[in-house]
């Protein structure tokens, strides 16, 4: 039986236990994307200890173009590199894991942030804001596959431990895997093989430039919560392809409903998405999902709903809520 305490092992991130800090946006960097004293004042503080085995920094954009907002962290050129490390050192430091989360917003960027127009697969209204981007070339999508793969190269030489690349919360790579944005009609459109072929490239992209012996982590938005969108069982045939193409671990969060589930309060709410995963793959699952006490996260592991655990606003509003939680369990 997994316990909360149990490390992580048989994978390339090895963890000293199970509980994982999710991403979350501070908006506390520079105006350039480059890393500041508050953010890493805010990361040493949330690692003291090394109670949490793995922190996945706050998603960062790959592209001024694909920038959702200010002060979000930018690792979309060399020159943040050099700062970068002093948030992967600092992490180390403390005795907990860190990886970076690269994101492009897709038509979840607005022109005000960027100065562009914003893009996605089809020039469809994204669902949570309603603006209609400019359809992407099969050049453009290149483009981003590209820069996807520098991004991760730029994670690697930062010292980070891993990479975590976003397609969940209706950002871009959301956008294509899911029937509600993407109309496209050609390979890159139509059933789940061609909405996850930008999924498969930039794993293919990244894996080339980072080698085989970096983890990769993929945080999927496994379900939209809306008539027509993605579905669980959309999000088992992509997991397994996911994993085929050299996915280390599957990071389970909300696609266009975001990070909750409108009406549910449960405390890992995720978790039939989590376990319908879990049953087609062997790679390492991680659930998020409004869990704010350690002996729910005991539970859902106990019960074989996912493999990691992922606690995210309890841990944003308390600092000491990681030693604490495992302090009670020992």
């Amino acid at each position: 039986m997994i316990d909360l305490l149990k490390p992580l092992e048989n994978c390339k991130l090895t963890l000293n236990n199970r509980l994982v800090m999710p991403p979350m946006a501070t908006s506390k960097s520079e105006e350039d994307g480059k890393v500041s004293k508050d953010i890493l004042d805010y990361y040493e503080e949330k690692s003291r200890g090394g109670f949490i085995s793995l922190i996945i920094i706050e998603h960062s954009f790959i592209t001024v173009k694909g920038k959702a907002s200010d002060r979000q962290l930018s690792v979309a050129d060399d020159s943040m590199v050099e700062k970068l490390k002093e948030l992967s050192n600092i992490i180390h430091k403390n005795g907990s894991k860190a990886v970076m989360q690269i994101n492009h917003a897709g038509s979840a960027a607005s022109k005000e942030v960027t100065g562009f127009a914003p893009v996605g697969p089809s020039a469809i209204a994204n669902p949570r804001l309603g603006n209609v981007p400019n359809e992407l070339t099969k050049e453009e999508i290149k483009v981003i596959i590209s820069e996807f793969a520098s991004a991760a190269r730029r994670t690697k030489e930062a010292g980070f431990d891993g990479v975590e690349i976003h397609s969940a919360h209706g950002y871009l790579l959301n956008q294509f895997f899911s029937p509600l944005t993407n109309k496209r009609k050609d390979e890159y459109g139509g059933e789940i093989a061609g909405r996850i072929k930008i999924h498969l490239e930039i794993i293919k992209a990244v894996r080339d430039i980072v080698g085989d012996d970096f983890p990769i982590l993929l945080r999927l938005g496994g379900c939209d919560y809306m008539e027509g969108g993605i579905t669980i069982e959309d999000s088992m045939v992509a997991s397994k392809a996911f994993e085929k193409a050299g996915v280390d671990i599957l990071d389970i969060s909300g696609g266009f409903c975001g990070f909750i589930i409108p009406g549910n309060t449960s405390q890992g709410y995720f978790a039939p998405i989590t376990l319908a995963i879990k049953e087609v793959v062997k790679i390492p699952v991680l659930l998020t999902g409004g869990i704010t006490q350690a002996s729910a996260a005991q539970k859902l592991l106990a019960d074989g709903k996912a493999d990691l655990i992922g606690v995210a606003r309890a841990i944003y509003k308390d600092s000491k809520w990681a030693e604490n939680a495992i302090k009670s369990i020992k």
